[in-house]
């Protein structure tokens, strides 16, 4: 059984499309690089998780009153970005209202369901749900695996410091084409 799961972060229409509320073209622009990712780990066996951002409509959250509005549920902002297939017979969508993939949600428990040890991280908001995901991801012990090439926030700067930072205390940053070396090895 393969110990590695890919998770893709938000990569939601709200964020990856044009017309999204919450837009950021390096959402858009990373998108390919992840769908090579996301067809590599399938071939390799990983599992897939998909974590979707999405807000309850009409319903009070006092954490996103001060923010724009996006990701609500029953609108196309929720929906993952057409690039990236979910194949709904193995791969995992779960939802999830805070910034990391962990709160709140059965992330952990589907993850030691399946014997998950690694975990490749993908997706939007560097900053923000990327980080606080691998923070809970390395307080619970999971060997966590950023790839540069395929994390984003609207700020270039913002991104590097995160991922820095993540380098330094959290896990290991890498790029795609050192995941795919490491899956072809059997290193991962």
């Amino acid at each position: 059984m393969n110990k590695t799961a890919l998770l893709i972060v938000d990569m939601v229409r709200d964020f990856t499309d044009p017309q999204g509320l919450v837009y950021y073209p390096q959402n858009r622009e990373i998108l390919p690089t992840i769908k090579k990712v996301l067809d590599k780990c399938r071939e390799s066996d990983c599992l897939i998780i998909f974590l979707q951002h999405c807000n309850r409509k009409n319903k009070p959250d006092h954490r996103i009153e001060c923010m724009r509005p996006n990701c609500v549920e029953g609108t196309s902002g929720i929906e993952i970005d057409s690039l990236l297939s979910v194949d709904a017979d193995k791969d995992y969508v779960i939802r999830k209202r805070r910034y990391s993939g962990f709160f709140g949600t059965d992330l952990d428990l589907v993850l030691r369901e399946h014997g998950i040890e690694n975990l490749v991280v993908t997706g939007t908001k560097t900053n923000c749900c990327i980080r606080a995901t691998v923070t809970d991801a390395f307080n619970l012990d999971y060997n966590v695996f950023v790839l540069s090439d395929c994390v984003a926030t609207d700020s270039a700067e913002v991104n590097q410091v995160h991922l820095r930072d993540i380098q330094k205390y959290l896990g290991k940053v890498i790029d795609s084409s050192m995941l795919f070396k490491e899956l072809d090895s059997g290193e991962l």
